[in-house]
């Protein structure tokens, strides 16, 4: 599946073919060395931007202010991350905001509010960034190691395309389809056990569809989620490459689970390697059994996502890279740490567009290792397929055909050639033994 840029729909800088953007000036870039990397943990949180989320970071292309549809100039105003309202982010919402590409629809999208919230929503809602103070720790990792403030969501919508592109980079419902799920799964008609979004895939009930959009950027097909085609773990079972995916039992089914919504890895033997709790990889860490590869879905309560979280996401990371940091594992090890989608808050840079459905909005990208580069912001165009693209290149993989096979693989993002960084401790106010030691059922994804 080829992505050709689509000519005055973008606003900045279309990659060239090989899906890199050529800068004058740019530092040089070192191509992986064989034996360098032995692992890559993936860390997949939940509905941010940039500006939402790193207000403020050295040398990163933040804003201060976006413009309304009225032409007004809004100044960003602070919010906890653990806010009480939700914003719309389907794929309607971002057409909104992006506005062909003028970024100036974000106050068209919907939000709502918890229960009982007076005075919600506040004025502009789509226009703010959390408090610093908040996620400290996700701080610390960006100016310690490499930030990328040209990472895009490769979609154009919510979590459960996403999550699909994390794996395959695509949405696709069979291989070859030029169609893409562009949407979260919606009940048509009659009950639905416990809410569509914690039955979703491919043991979803049979009511249960997801919008498809065709090249022309119609949704006027819909199909019944469950999917079939390549993925990035099959190419690691061909050649025997060690995987798992750490999620949570309350969402083992829904829409942040991207296994459960492919059939062969729902109904066949790998779906042994999708964990129902993702504090498991704590306890992998520490045992020495860290697979090859890992992908981490977080629960609700550290999700950062609005209305589910309760503020703990920045520990959350900060857990997994310490037990990371402080084992066996540093040496060879790449950790990258990005978020599914914009979650509908404003973000002022306009992504490049190739068709109906890719690119989407940016979202913030870490890439921690002894090799990123230090205290380095990648300016370079990245995205879901370029995580893919990493992964494939450090194992000798081919790639899947998809949004990979036109992507960089982060390699602005490295220096293989540099003396290995000791790793420093990343302190958070809350540690790893407050997510091992909870017993609570995770929140289930509540995603609009």
């Amino acid at each position: 599946m080829t992505r050709t840029p689509t000519p005055g729909l973008s606003t900045i800088s279309s990659p060239a073919a090989n899906g890199r953007v050529p800068r004058t000036g740019a530092p040089p870039v070192y191509p992986a060395i064989p034996g360098r990397i032995w692992h890559v943990v993936v860390i997949f949180q939940e509905n941010r931007t940039p500006d939402n989320l790193f207000h403020g970071l050295p040398n990163a292309d933040i804003a201060n202010s976006g413009v309304n549809s009225q032409g007004k100039t809004i100044p960003l105003a602070p919010v906890h991350l653990s806010m009480p309202y939700d914003l719309y982010h389907t794929h309607n919402a971002f057409l909104q905001m992006y506005d062909h590409g003028r970024m100036d629809g974000a106050d068209k999208i919907r939000v709502s509010c918890a229960s009982g919230i007076p005075h919600c929503p506040p004025p502009d809602a789509q226009f703010v960034y959390v408090y610093p103070s908040e996620v400290k720790p996700y701080f610390d990792l960006a100016e310690q190691y490499t930030f990328a403030d040209r990472m895009f969501q490769t979609h154009q919508g919510p979590s459960f395309p996403a999550h699909q592109f994390i794996i395959a980079g695509t949405s696709a419902p069979t291989a070859g389809s030029d169609l893409f799920a562009a949407e979260n799964p919606n009940v048509q008609s009659g009950p639905t056990p416990n809410g569509s979004f914690k039955h979703s895939g491919c043991t979803a009930p049979a009511n249960l569809t997801v919008k498809l959009i065709d090249p022309a950027g119609n949704e006027s097909k819909s199909q019944y989620p469950c999917f079939e085609h390549p993925t990035l773990a099959d190419l690691l079972d061909s050649r025997s490459i060690s995987w798992r995916y750490y999620s949570v039992s309350d969402s083992w089914n829904s829409i942040w689970n991207g296994p459960a919504a492919i059939r062969h890895l729902r109904f066949g033997p790998d779906w042994s390697k999708v964990l129902s709790r993702n504090t498991q990889i704590l306890k992998d860490i520490s045992k020495q059994q860290l697979p090859a590869v890992s992908w981490v879905i977080p629960g609700g309560q550290m999700s950062d996502h609005p209305l589910a979280n309760e503020g703990t996401g920045p520990s959350w990371v900060a857990a997994i890279v310490n037990a990371i940091g402080h084992s066996v594992y540093w040496p060879h090890t790449a950790i990258l740490v990005t978020w599914d989608d914009w979650g509908g808050f404003y973000d002022h840079v306009a992504p490049p567009i190739y068709n109906s459905y890719e690119f989407g909005f940016r979202v913030p990208l870490i890439v921690i290792s002894p090799y990123a580069k230090q205290g380095y912001v990648s300016h370079e165009t990245h995205d879901f397929g370029s995580i893919l693209r990493f992964i494939e290149d450090t194992f000798d993989l081919p790639t899947l055909g998809y949004a990979d096979s036109h992507a960089d693989a982060l390699e602005d993002c490295f220096d293989y050639f540099q003396p290995p960084t000791t790793f420093k401790t990343i302190s958070a106010p809350v540690r790893a033994k407050y997510f091992l030691e909870d017993k609570r059922l995770q929140a289930d994804p509540d995603d609009d």
